[in-house]
């Protein structure tokens, strides 16, 4: 389903889109181990002013050529790369496919690009880029090295950084059977962002981020 993009958005996070994204991969060196799984979910202003789930796109991933699989990993996941119903593709046609959804929305929402958030952003955002090196994607919508990561706001909000006790403590469902699919996890966090976000926004009486854009500009 395709949402319209309010470019208030931009406002709220100086031209950023946030969209949340998780990985879940064969283990954890970015550039030894496999990328296996990709979800993004873009957000958006809805109606009352809050943010919301807008788009997904997702992918399952083929091991690059000579990736480690940490069976260690691969049994956490309950991941099997080379199971045929994955129906999984190439790095580079995945990314492609999930960039391309990113890039729409941004463009959208009147921003500039987009800024990853993720529970434990860092790990998320160290494969994404290595995986685009790796398949030389020309157009990576995501800025660089910033990020928003849910660790730091659960445990700011609920006092917990486990993604699915900070989930339940903000009230959310979690189900443990669906969890590790990139997928369902980013559907969770994407959830857990909002919010905390729109619960702060509603108890905040100064919103300094309604100045006009230039006014906050600050060099990266």
């Amino acid at each position: 389903m395709t949402h319209a993009y309010d470019p208030a958005i931009a406002l709220r996070f100086r031209g950023f889109l946030p969209v949340v994204i998780d990985v879940e991969t064969a283990g954890f060196d970015a550039g030894r181990d496999a990328l296996l799984e990709i979800a993004a979910i873009t957000l958006r202003v809805d109606a009352a002013g809050h943010l919301a789930l807008a788009e997904t796109a997702h992918a399952h991933i083929e091991p690059f050529p000579g990736a480690n699989l940490d069976p260690r990993a691969l049994a956490f996941t309950g991941i099997d790369p080379f199971h045929p119903f994955r129906m999984a593709v190439p790095e580079k046609k995945g990314l492609d496919s999930v960039f391309a959804t990113v890039r729409r929305a941004v463009k959208a929402s009147a921003c500039r690009r987009a800024i990853l958030v993720g529970h434990n952003a860092g790990f998320d955002l160290a494969f994404l880029n290595a995986a685009v090196a790796r398949a030389g994607v020309k157009r990576n919508p995501f800025h660089p090295f910033s990020t928003l990561d849910t660790v730091s706001l659960a445990a700011l909000s609920y006092g917990h950084t486990v993604l699915a006790r900070a989930v339940q403590l903000a009230g959310l469902a979690w189900d443990e059977r669906e969890a590790h699919s990139a997928l369902y996890d980013a559907e969770r966090t994407a959830q857990l962002f909002c919010t905390i976000v729109n619960r702060w926004q509603d108890c905040c009486p100064d919103r300094p981020w309604q100045a006009p854009l230039d006014d906050r500009e600050v060099v990266d």
